[in-house]
């Protein structure tokens, strides 16, 4: 399949991009600055600024051969937190995607995600998890993925990460929950960006069927699934 991934040139969007294309799946690279993406076989960079609406429309349309995307995986983030931003690029790429026909898959914040016994308590508010120097990365989160839930009539999934994200080896193991956050068998709420864009491609290629699911590492061989 033909596979958009916005935010090519991040941490998570890049290593998206080369799991899709590794996988077969033709790739176009949309980013501000696609010189930055890396080129391999199957990826197609892309100039395009993800607060445009005709641009990302243009964009996931498709430059010829490649043709228009079936999915869109959004990736993108801003730091300093930029609540304004990143629900307005959201809406942007659901309702673009929307006119095509094509499913969005929305990496969002693990803010969003139900804290650990305790289901009224969002991670976004858990010290536990969030220090107060974080919390408007994962409140911004939250109001990103506020944005997916009034799309409800689009074809859309939001990926919540564990608490921490960060690059590291790529084992293609993970464990699958659903809105509440996960910890591994160690106790640590952690996945590598690697293992993160092996489930953001397993979700586009087989979808799971919830609207939100969250990931976890895993020390257990052939264990994806919770």
């Amino acid at each position: 399949m033909t596979i958009a991934v916005l935010g090519a040139t991040g941490m998570v969007g890049s290593r998206v991009s080369a799991e899709a294309a590794g996988r077969g799946h033709r790739t176009l690279a949309l980013s501000r600055r696609p010189g930055e993406a890396r080129t391999r076989a199957n990826v197609t960079p892309v100039a395009v600024d993800v607060t445009d609406p005709a641009a990302v429309g243009e964009a996931l349309a498709g430059p010829a051969p490649t043709g228009a995307a079936d999915a869109v995986v959004l990736a993108v983030r801003s730091f300093p937190a930029d609540r304004e931003f990143l629900v307005g690029a959201t809406r942007t790429v659901l309702d673009a995607a929307a006119r095509l026909g094509a499913r969005v898959l929305v990496v969002g914040g693990a803010g969003a995600l139900r804290s650990p016994g305790a289901a009224d308590l969002l991670v976004a508010h858990d010290p536990t998890y969030v220090p107060d120097e974080h919390r408007a990365v994962a409140l911004a989160g939250t109001a990103q993925l506020g944005i997916c839930q009034d799309h409800a009539d689009a074809d859309w999934v939001c990926l919540s990460p564990p608490a921490v994200l960060e690059p590291g080896p790529r084992t293609g193991r993970y464990r699958r929950g659903t809105d509440t956050l996960l910890t591994g068998s160690d106790g640590r709420s952690w996945i590598s960006a690697e293992d993160l864009a092996v489930a953001v491609v397993d979700e586009v290629e087989n979808p799971g069927g919830e609207r939100h699911f969250t990931v976890v590492h895993t020390r257990r061989p052939g264990i994806k699934d919770a």
